[in-house]
């Protein structure tokens, strides 16, 4: 079982930037698909962004162009870093981890196994 921790949450100002960390316990994570999904209150998990075995990255449209990940092996650690960011970008975020290895999945129920989540708030 790999197990996921999310940080770098935190409250920004309407523009401004986050990173966002997730460790992974096993050296071999970089072979799963990894992807960041996103939970507002009172609406249901959203897909962000993920990537495979291979390096393919996907991100949501809401997102795109703003929103950026990069994996570092050698610290077994998956990065999203969130610029421009808007109100709308307020929600916990989740780090998951999918068995698969190429297909890129975009809903909650591809992934298996989830971080804790860590809190992003963006003020007007």
């Amino acid at each position: 079982q790999v197990q996921l921790g999310e940080s770098g949450g935190g409250s920004v100002q309407d523009g401004g930037s986050l990173r966002l960390s997730c460790a992974a316990s096993e050296r071999t994570f970089s072979t799963y698909v990894m992807g960041w999904f996103r939970q507002a209150p009172g609406k249901e998990r959203e897909f962000v962004a993920a990537i495979n075995s291979y390096g393919s990255a996907a991100f949501a449209d809401s997102v795109k162009g703003r929103f950026t990940m990069f994996r570092d092996n050698g610290k077994n650690t998956l990065y999203l870093q969130m610029n421009s960011l808007k109100p709308e970008d307020t929600a916990v975020y989740y780090c998951a981890l999918s068995k698969g290895r190429v297909r890129i999945g975009t809903t909650a129920l591809d992934y298996d196994n989830w971080g804790q989540g860590t809190q992003v708030t963006v003020s007007s």
